[in-house]
């Protein structure tokens, strides 16, 4: 549902737009510019709807509804006077405000409802004269409603696309940022896996060389030995400071040897919400921590609660990358000796559009491999209109417990 908010007030060009509609207003009375100059009523009459008209223009952007009400009932008392064209003028203006600034339900209906009145206004006209001259009044009064309520829509239209565009810019930026940080974490972890294979060929060294040391009584074998053992160690904390540097590159705050688990899930979700996705992480009791966990937190094997977290994030991730705008359900269990692990989202990109970004395509039977690794099972498919991603979890009998 879609609130309106108006201004706390009039911007200065409502302000110039009344007092410029005022002034022009008072000039042409002033020099007896009227629409109608042979009515009998007072000269002065005219100047009354002026001042309400253009004391309308400060609620243009404010209250568009009101003015253009209280501007119709002007322009009505305008022509019983002698009328201004700078009434007029200023409320072809309320009706084109209307339109910009209002609802988005007076915006499709004003031109409708102005065309109508305009073509009323012509059939009456031509029905009651009969002549080429009776399409005039009609026609005068598309110019001053219809145009205006038909301009005001197509530049709504036009800003509220441009509007859209840019949310969906800025939603693109943050999934390329996403895609981006994910590459990082990737060729982070894929380096360090090479420095951890580095650093065990040193301490294998070491450890073969220091055996040696130890079984060889001979002087020359233990020296040349201990140089390698040296040679070897000083290299092996080297690349485990390089490691530790790496692993550290995101923050001081984050631990090298940590693995992803349950209690990361709210900030996972939290991160999707940015993007624009109304996101609702439902853990059962025992599982996480947080408001949006339950109470009495459940140890789980960490190869179960990895699984959890890589299913649920890749779930997420395609969901920026493929779902259509709509909510988001992760929802987790423990359930028959089994973590059940469910996301459910809107099926398919709006308006049959492609993929947002692009993917490898490796997504499903990545997590497919996760579950089947740990001895579960894994489904995905849509269902229902929405697409569901399941996935059942088994943990040992006595392992998920609370500690």
């Amino acid at each position: 549902m879609t609130v309106e908010t108006f201004p706390r007030g009039p911007r200065p060009f409502d302000v110039a737009a009344a007092l410029g509609g005022l002034a022009l207003g008072l000039l042409l009375w002033a020099v007896g510019l009227d629409l109608y100059p042979r009515r009998d009523v007072p000269g002065w009459w005219v100047l009354v709807p002026l001042a309400v008209t253009a004391g309308l223009e400060l609620l243009r952007r404010v209250r568009p509804l009101t003015g253009l009400a209280v501007g119709c009932v002007a322009l009505v008392a305008d022509q019983l006077t002698t009328g201004s064209l700078a009434t007029v003028l200023l409320f072809t203006d309320l009706v084109y405000a209307a339109a910009v600034y209002g609802s988005a339900r007076l915006a499709r209906r004003l031109p409708v409802a102005a065309g109508a009145l305009t073509l009323a206004a012509v059939v009456w006209s031509v029905v009651t004269w009969r002549d080429a001259y009776s399409l005039m009044p009609g026609l005068g009064v598309g110019l001053i409603v219809f145009g205006p309520a038909a301009t005001g829509a197509l530049v709504r239209h036009h800003r509220d696309a441009a509007r859209a565009a840019r949310r969906e810019a800025e939603r693109t930026a943050r999934l390329a940022e996403l895609d981006r940080a994910q590459a990082v974490t990737a060729e982070r972890t894929r380096m360090a896996r090479e420095l951890h294979d580095v650093i065990a060929g040193h301490l294998s060294a070491v450890a073969v060389h220091s055996t040696a040391a130890l079984s060889l009584d001979d002087a020359d074998t233990s020296r040349r030995a201990l140089g390698v053992i040296r040679e070897n160690s000083v290299a092996a904390l080297t690349e485990m400071r390089r490691l530790i540097g790496l692993l550290r590159a995101g923050g001081e705050d984050l631990e090298p040897s940590a693995a992803p688990t349950l209690e990361s899930l709210p900030p996972l979700a939290e991160g999707v919400r940015a993007a624009g996705f109304a996101v609702t992480l439902d853990l059962g009791p025992g599982l996480g921590s947080g408001p949006d966990a339950g109470a009495g937190r459940v140890r789980l094997p960490s190869p179960v609660e990895l699984a959890a977290y890589r299913i649920v994030q890749e779930s997420l991730t395609n969901v920026l990358k493929h779902a259509a705008p709509g909510p988001v359900t992760v929802a987790l269990r423990l359930d028959g000796g089994a973590l059940r692990v469910e996301v459910t989202s809107a099926h398919g990109t709006p308006d049959g559009q492609s993929a947002r970004a692009p993917g490898a395509g490796a997504g499903l039977i990545g997590m497919r491999e996760r579950a089947v690794l740990v001895g579960g099972g894994f489904e995905a498919g849509p269902e229902d209109g929405r697409w569901v991603v399941r996935a059942h979890l088994p943990v040992p009998e006595g392992e998920g417990m609370v500690p």
